[in-house]
């Protein structure tokens, strides 16, 4: 399966000169894959959940973006320092860039750039690196335990979408813990900045 990159999303730098080497290894990713019991069977399942998810991005954010928009202090890492009000750009902005999230996801390419992505998606959570790809007046880190947390809802809430695809309810339940899995995997690599040096 070729990734469809979308070069017109700004602040998508995905296989871009400007990311810096993951401090992650592909030989480190092979065991993690292992730890979360992910597989070839997952990578494929991903691929599958492709077709489906390619054609309700906009209904899977407006799902995503109506549970954190409606939960205070999800919503507060998208609120301005000064006021506390949301800031509708930075809201925008981000969220063309979960929508290609959405489809790398499902796409499964784990090589190098994407490994550097995910480490540079980790840095714009944290403090070294939020606000930056955006200009954004906002706060100064997500709150690991959100991040971390988000991953059920995230989840949780795409399997109906999974369900409208053509395929069996086992192959549904099949996609659902392949996207479980892959979540997990990048949530941990994200956690990367937030971990003390040594400590990862």
């Amino acid at each position: 399966m070729e990734m469809q990159h979308k070069n017109d999303i700004p602040g998508y730098t995905y296989g871009t000169i400007a990311l810096a080497q993951s401090p992650v290894s592909l030989a480190d990713f092979e065991l993690m894959k292992q730890s979360v019991l992910y597989g070839e069977d997952d990578t494929r399942y991903l691929r599958l959940s492709y077709d489906i998810v390619k054609d309700h991005v906009d209904a899977i954010l407006d799902v995503w973006y109506g549970f954190v928009g409606s939960t205070p202090h999800l919503l507060a890492s998208f609120t301005a320092k000064g006021d506390g009000k949301p800031l509708g750009d930075y809201l925008a902005a981000v969220r063309k860039r979960f929508g290609q999230w959405i489809l790398d996801t499902a796409s499964a390419e784990y090589d190098q750039k994407w490994l550097d992505y995910q480490h540079e998606i980790g840095l714009r959570h944290h403090r070294t690196k939020k606000n930056q790809t955006d200009n954004a007046a906002s706060t100064d880190i997500v709150p690991f335990r959100n991040l971390f947390a988000l991953i059920f809802p995230i989840t949780f809430t795409l399997k109906p979408f999974l369900a409208k695809g053509n395929y069996s309810g086992e192959d549904v339940e099949r996609m659902y813990l392949a996207w479980v899995k892959s979540c997990l995997l990048q949530v941990t690599l994200w956690s990367h900045a937030y971990v003390k040096e040594g400590d990862f």
